[in-house]
């Protein structure tokens, strides 16, 4: 992933929201504002939105493919996702966080993309799960009971996000019917 590597979360919601179909920024803004479908987990402002078309443009991870007429204002430029920028973002999408504090905002934004796309969410949550897994076994290896002052608040709190994070993982595997009892 060595031309995506150094996208912000920001980079990678934009990209991958053209995953689903051309749009232009304005559409994007709305999908990640605070309003916004995405906008509860990942907000972004137009500003930012902008930005993050330029440096995709600039990658080749993303193209302009047409010009459309907006009800007021200049014509709007339409964006796609390059077979590039497909891939990259498809990956992405797949791979699992690798720190506990990404859950709420990487791991969240990831599933909802994937559930959009009506792609599976199993192999990301899997792969989620054995990262979490090891997280988990790496703070309780640190005998966070036996710490003190203020070691002991940050590991207690990691393992409490790292069992949390962990049960998340767990539940939305659970087939869906079966969390509605």
């Amino acid at each position: 992933m060595s031309t995506g590597s150094r996208l912000s979360t920001t980079d990678w919601a934009v990209l991958a929201s053209l995953l689903e179909c051309e749009a232009h920024g304005f559409r994007i803004a709305a999908l990640l504002a605070p309003d916004g479908e995405l906008g509860q987990i990942w907000r972004v402002q137009r500003a930012q939105v902008y930005r993050a078309i330029e440096r995709l443009l600039a990658r080749g991870l993303i193209e302009a493919v047409r010009h459309e007429e907006g009800l007021a204002g200049p014509p709007r430029t339409l964006y796609r996702a390059t077979p590039l920028g497909q891939s990259q973002a498809l990956e992405w999408l797949n791979q699992p966080v690798t720190r506990l504090r990404y859950g709420r905002s990487d791991l969240r934004l990831k599933l909802a993309f994937l559930l959009r796309l009506e792609c599976s969410l199993k192999p990301l949550l899997q792969a989620q799960e054995a990262v979490y897994r090891q997280i988990l076994r790496e703070l309780e290896a640190q005998q966070p009971l036996q710490a003190t002052g203020v070691q002991r608040v940050s590991l207690l709190w990691r393992l409490e996000m790292a069992r949390a994070s962990l049960r998340f993982v767990e539940q939305m595997q659970e087939p869906e019917d079966a969390t509605h009892n």
